[in-house]
């Protein structure tokens, strides 16, 4: 920054830095976390409180900002210069109260100045699944030579790899639990898709794990030993024999009673195709033959309701441009006109955040790069023409937004100006929700809070919208006794879609209905009584298989230990068969070598036979 001319009165440098401080402190306050892929996205809320300070900001220090400048005759050369020198400064203070796995995730993801994210995630996890394959090896070369007779010896430098192996994987799952805690909760329901395999498998290696056992028990000489371990080994073996009692799942059922295909909605369209929120997005989605769109809706500061999933254009738009002043402003705050200048597809062409776009065709990608900004109205128009239902959610602008009081009534207005039967809107804003039912009462009335049948009915509420892991099986099949329709957010994997399909909901919402549509039955499905005679089955065969393999060690170690050293060493010189030979060296290994008698080259060598060599010493 430079100065031209001496400053107003009573207005000096040293308080025009402190208004532009300030301008940076705000800008980095509110600069949101929001990710690349569609899947991250829903984190950016986290940043609500940066955003709200900004909004503050610009209506009480703007005019006092552009005050100082005009009267201390000062010209500000770049904004972003003066945030550049500050940042590492703002940012520690922001990282102050944040745990030290936030802060490096908050790092990870911070919008960089070449206008793209750092996903920091892929080396962690990379690196965490390293070092589980490195234990994974280390632990299966252990169970060989324990299955051997060998005795353990880790050398030094496997046991530093060990020790970072599990360092790095304690590090990924917290940091990992940091981020994306919430989705933990996919662990018990894809046991609701896998537990039946899962047992299969842990019954097949718990049983070939027997012959370690067996061999162990068979040539200990310790009674206490082999007891404890044959009780453990008999405890794990049990409770895997007993586990199917306690696996639910709802693909374990009769087929007839198994309910219709559920419906899938576009969330933003098809995202992984196309733009998000674009008008191509849901065109596309159609072609999936999606049955409704989803869509985030936010209001411009002249009543318009856009699609707009972030709470800036940054991402999503060229925004950055067109309106370099203003690429951090929050998008409620442009005018419709402005919003019509952006471009929003390029975007997509210049990251391919879905690897897509080398499958596009020249004309699709024409199609791309002229998508703009899509209103709510253009929206309802689509899918009024193709007779599709539509959900949105709306976001309330700041309390400084001249819509701030009248945007339950702008949206309204554009829905019923838009000409779209009622009874294909899902209408989600719970404020005001009473009025609403009046003006249009054939609205349907969707809520995104799980609350009891009853209430809902007494609300007048028909449907709801909720995510995944908000219902269980026993709910879902309760809104549906009780006539509450059930769409559960966001579904992209078919085992996810299989198994809510056999609990009976009635419709998802997805970000991948081209993966979906490929999907005409649910991945797996079985009968209760098929199921119980393939775990009876595979319980009786391997136990079985255990019995078998725990006789066949004692059998075997028993002929081992008929041996003596004498044996052992005249055998070898006159021949015996490969069988009885491994017996023997099995027999050097795993006895004790009694009357003075050492290892196998002092017997070989006091009784004239060449150990090496395998021919008798001539005399």
């Amino acid at each position: 920054m430079q100065g031209r001319g001496p400053p107003g009165p009573g207005l000096g440098n040293t308080e025009l830095h402190g208004e532009l401080a300030m301008l940076t402190q705000h800008q980095m306050e509110y600069q949101k976390t929001e990710f690349h892929h569609a899947s991250h996205r829903d984190m950016a809320n986290e940043a609500d409180t940066g955003y709200k300070r900004c909004c503050k900001w610009i209506k009480d220090k703007g005019e006092r900002l552009n005050r100082l400048v005009k009267e201390s005759s000062l010209v500000v050369d770049s904004v972003e210069e003066e945030a550049d020198c500050r940042m590492m400064d703002k940012l520690s203070s922001l990282m102050e109260n944040m745990s030290p796995f936030k802060r490096l995730f908050t790092f990870m993801f911070l919008y960089n100045r070449s206008g793209e994210w750092s996903d920091g995630t892929i080396p962690i996890l990379a690196t965490t699944a390293a070092g589980f394959t490195y234990i994974a090896f280390l632990t299966v070369l252990a169970l060989c030579h324990i299955a051997l007779g060998q005795q353990l010896n880790l050398h030094w430098l496997h046991k530093i790899g060990v020790t970072a192996a599990l360092l790095t994987t304690v590090t990924g799952v917290i940091s990992v639990t940091q981020t994306w805690g919430q989705e933990w909760d996919i662990i018990p329901i894809s046991l609701q898709a896998t537990g039946p395999f899962l047992h299969i498998g842990a019954l097949a290696a718990v049983t070939a794990l027997s012959w370690i056992v067996a061999g162990q028990v068979a040539r200990s000489e310790k009674t206490l030993f082999q007891v404890v371990v044959i009780l453990l080994y008999l405890t794990v073996l049990l409770g895997l024999y007993v586990v199917p009692l306690y696996i639910t799942s709802p693909c374990i059922m009769d087929p007839s009673a198994l309910k219709q295909r559920p419906e899938v909605i576009g969330h933003q369209g098809a995202p992984m195709l196309a733009p998000e929120n674009t008008l191509w997005s849901f065109q596309r989605a159609l072609q999936m033959n999606v049955t409704g769109f989803e869509a985030d809706v936010t209001i411009s500061v002249d009543g318009v309701p856009f699609l707009m999933h972030d709470h800036t254009l940054q991402r999503t738009t060229d925004v950055q441009r067109v309106f370099p002043d203003r690429q951090m402003i929050d998008a409620s705050f442009f005018n419709w006109t402005d919003l019509q200048q952006l471009n929003a597809g390029r975007w997509f062409l210049k990251g391919d955040p879905f690897w897509k776009v080398h499958t596009m065709s020249p004309h699709e990608k024409a199609l791309i790069a002229n998508q703009s900004v899509c209103s709510l109205e253009q929206l309802l128009h689509l899918a009024s023409y193709h007779n599709t239902t539509v959900v949105f959610r709306l976001r309330r602008p700041p309390p400084e937004h001249p819509c701030y009081h009248s945007w339950i009534n702008d949206t309204l207005q554009a829905v019923q100006q838009s000409a779209i039967p009622q009874s294909l809107v899902m209408w989600t804003p719970n404020e005001d929700r009473s009025v609403v039912k009046e003006l249009a009462p054939s609205l349907i009335q969707t809520s995104l809070e799980k609350l009891h049948p009853q209430s809902l009915h007494r609300s007048g509420i028909s449907r709801l919208l909720l995510r995944y892991n908000q219902a269980n099986t026993q709910e879902i099949r309760d809104f549906s006794q009780s006539s509450i329709k059930l769409t559960l957010y966001t579904v992209n994997e078919p085992w996810l879609y299989s198994v809510l399909w056999c609990s009976g909901v009635s419709s998802v919402s997805s970000e991948a209905p081209q993966i979906l549509k490929k999907v005409p039955y649910p991945v797996w499905l079985m009968r209760p009584d098929e199921y119980c005679l393939m775990w009876v089955s595979a319980d009786l065969v391997s136990f079985a298989v255990v019995i078998g393999i725990f006789f066949f060690q004692k059998y075997r170690m028993s002929g081992m230990h008929s041996y003596n050293p004498e044996q052992i060493m005249l055998s070898a010189a006159v021949g015996r068969s490969s069988r009885d030979l491994n017996m023997m060296k099995e027999k050097l290994i795993f006895s004790e070598v009694g009357n003075g008698v050492g290892g196998a080259e002092e017997l070989y060598a006091d009784n004239g036979y060449d150990y090496y060599t395998n021919q008798a010493v001539s005399q």
